[in-house]
């Protein structure tokens, strides 16, 4: 049974930092790549990021580039999204994906086999 359980959101400040992990079982992951995603109230869930199965390359929507950091430990089965210099505009439910393909439009939803079930990040003074 496949699983990708997100854990590590909570309440943070402005120009905080989180670190969220995603914990994956029932598939090789190590052959995944593996996604984060966000969706704020109202908004179509967006693409935060992935990082590749074989080369570990990382890529960014640019609303996070430069302050979100995705990262992946294939011994552990978990992929992590560290976060830093929060913004009231980062508050979302979190959800890490994965693709078996590695698809070139890894910025999409439907790139993805499988998804966790979210973890909200909520950015406020």
């Amino acid at each position: 049974q496949v699983q990708l359980v997100e854990s590590g959101g909570g309440l943070a400040q402005p120009g905080d930092s989180l670190r969220l992990s995603c914990a994956a079982s029932g598939f090789t992951f190590s052959s995944y790549a593996m996604g984060w995603f966000r969706q704020a109230p109202g908004k179509e869930r967006e693409f935060v990021g992935v990082i590749t199965w074989r080369s570990g390359m990382t890529y960014y929507s640019d609303s996070v580039k430069g302050r979100f950091t995705i990262s992946r430990d294939n011994a552990k089965n978990t992929v992590y999204l560290q976060m830093n210099s929060l913004k009231p505009e980062d508050t979302a439910v979190y959800y890490c994906a994965a693709d078996r393909y590695g698809s070139t439009d890894y910025y999409t939803t439907g790139a993805y086999d499988y998804w966790g079930q979210g973890t909200q990040v909520t950015v406020s003074s």
